[in-house]
């Protein structure tokens, strides 16, 4: 018998690199990325490995902001807020008059599609829809200074997926919903004269759509030639409730005021619900609800003369409400809660604000909470991640700014002159 052939080692063959940018969109974000914004080159690398490895949580889009959470070498995650400039209302105005101008484009934006070709009609229009240098401002709450750090580098790659599932994702960045832009374009398209109304003006001097009557529109609801109206994008502004014909019952024990600050409360939530914008605060807890109305009141003249009544009634100090009022003007929830007692976060998250009061020398940290004394400053971490600025005044701690990913940005910021009330712990 023939000796058996010794067998080849198998070559194994290296696992696909993972590749950022699979449709038209992707790409496009990729080469703006490396080519037009000018971010530092050297860094970048670094973020496509971190991508690669799967460090990044899921990404959250807003209008001018991606904000993730990304692994690094401690615990605790870094927060990283990636700034998209925000076009300007005059720049929509021209990008949104080439798409019109261009049936084809228009019909495909309405049935759900980017075509590429917008990017050159906005460029016509001098509108970069791509980001061109400065436009794109990544920051993490890593203690590297590099701009971008690794952690803001593999984020701003990882947009490019966005892109490949939801080209309008761009837009949403630039600063509108696609809802809002496709009705943009619908009320465009129709502005030829199919509705026969004028606006109208109400109070303030703002112009809103007078619609149909419910009646006729339903009446002609099958008709090819009258067509049922396009929803209307929300005002820019809430609107301002009517006033009351005559005064509640006296018997009630509610006045004129409170259900007018009541209209004016529920008119704003629904504003910011036709807009995307949180949950109306259908989810605060009664406490955090308390919290809300009272930041609410603070902001307005009218507003102050009732918030005194206000904590009367809710049963609570008015300077404990008063201070966790400005908590929530600054940071919502987190601002409310890093007001309150101290907790414990992971030692190595205080490291970054241990550095940057490391420069005054005498520094103490106490579980989330960093003071100097001969300073009177003092840094707390929220819950969230960002950090909040603190001085010392007359009545205990009182609140600046924040929050910041940056505890050093944090402390070299200019006083902007708005304060909160002083904390009694």
């Amino acid at each position: 018998m023939s000796p058996r052939r010794a067998r080849r080692p198998v070559a194994r063959r290296a696992p696909p690199r993972r590749v950022f940018g699979r449709t038209w969109w992707g790409k496009a974000w990729i080469d703006a990325l490396e080519q037009r914004a000018r971010l530092d080159p050297n860094r970048l690398p670094r973020g496509r490995t971190y991508a690669r490895r799967g460090s990044v949580g899921t990404l959250a889009v807003r209008p001018g902001e991606i904000l993730a959470s990304v692994q690094g070498s401690r615990l605790t995650p870094y927060i990283v807020h990636v700034r998209v400039r925000v076009f300007e209302d005059k720049e929509w105005e021209r990008l949104l008059d080439a798409i019109v101008a261009k049936a084809a484009h228009t019909a495909a934006l309405l049935d759900g599609e980017l075509p590429p070709e917008i990017v050159a009609d906005a460029a016509e229009v001098g509108v970069e829809l791509l980001p061109v240098a400065g436009e794109v401002g990544p920051r993490c709450s890593c203690p590297d200074w590099a701009d971008p750090c690794k952690h803001a580098a593999a984020v701003v790659y990882l947009v490019a997926d966005l892109l490949d599932k939801d080209p309008f994702s761009l837009l949403l960045l630039r600063g509108r919903t696609r809802d809002e832009v496709l009705g943009a374009l619908r009320q465009r398209r129709s502005a030829a004269g199919t509705r026969s109304a004028t606006p109208t003006r109400v109070d303030g001097g703002r112009s809103v759509d007078p619609g149909v009557e419910a009646r006729i529109a339903w009446s002609r609801k099958d008709s090819a030639l009258a067509p049922m109206p396009d929803v209307p994008l929300p005002p820019r502004h809430p609107g301002d409730p009517a006033p009351l014909a005559v005064d509640p019952p006296a018997w009630v024990g509610v006045q004129r005021a409170d259900l007018a600050d009541l209209a004016g409360d529920a008119a704003e939530r629904a504003w910011a619900l036709c807009l995307g914008e949180g949950d109306g605060g259908m989810t605060l807890s009664e406490d955090l609800d308390l919290v809300r109305c009272a930041a609410r009141m603070l902001r307005s003249t009218t507003g102050r003369r009732g918030f005194g009544q206000l904590a009367v009634r809710a049963g609570v100090r008015a300077s404990w409400l008063a201070r966790r009022a400005d908590g929530w003007r600054l940071g919502g929830a987190d601002g409310v809660d890093v007001i309150g007692d101290p907790w414990s976060p992971p030692a190595e998250s205080m490291d970054e604000g241990r550095t940057a009061m490391g420069v005054f020398g005498d520094v103490r940290v106490f579980r989330n909470r960093v003071s100097s004394a001969s300073k009177g400053l003092q840094l707390r971490l929220g819950r969230a991640g960002g950090w909040y600025r603190f001085e010392k005044a007359a009545g205990g701690w009182e609140l600046v700014a924040g929050p910041d990913a940056d505890p050093a940005r944090l402390l070299n910021a200019a006083d902007t002159g708005t304060r909160a009330v002083p904390l009694d712990h």
